[in-house]
């Protein structure tokens, strides 16, 4: 009966480990063609105006500029995730990059004016800014597990 279970779990995690391939690409390449709107350039400047490590780039791009390039690092980062079905190398280095763009994400939290909701205190979020960067890091932990498997298999 255990046996049973044990290869159920296997082919399950297998599954899982495609699917999160699969989703992680998705949100990148669907968030990254989004940043090409002038929607989401304006949705995200509060963010990275107000970030130490982000907010000096507006002082030589346009807010729809900056968007737009990283827009296409984005799409980038996406289909480079995605090609983990077809070269483990390559999607190591996507999801190394993804790593780093949930980390620059997160730390808007600290920069971002009205993270924590003030009529209830730390630590209550508010849902937006705060929920909406919170679910970075979800993001993070399936791009280090993607980095860790893809590096994984590329040594194999």
């Amino acid at each position: 009966m255990f046996k049973l279970f044990e290869a159920f779990g296997q082919k399950i995690e297998i599954i899982g480990t495609k699917g999160l391939f699969i989703a992680l690409a998705i949100v990148y390449i669907w968030i990254g063609a989004m940043k090409f709107t002038a929607y989401e350039a304006k949705g995200i400047a509060p963010l990275v105006s107000n970030s130490p490590v982000l907010g000096w780039l507006y002082n030589y791009f346009s807010i729809h500029t900056f968007s737009s390039l990283l827009g296409i690092l984005e799409l980038l980062v996406g289909l480079l995730i995605l090609s983990r079905f077809v070269s483990a190398k390559l999607s190591a280095v996507g999801a190394f990059l993804s790593c780093i763009l949930f980390l620059t994400t997160l730390s808007f939290m600290v920069s971002t004016p009205g993270v924590f909701e003030p009529s209830l205190g730390f630590p209550a979020l508010s849902v937006a800014p705060g929920q909406f960067l919170l679910k970075d890091l979800v993001l993070l932990g399936a791009s280090v597990f993607a980095l860790g498997e893809s590096l994984k298999a590329a040594s194999r």
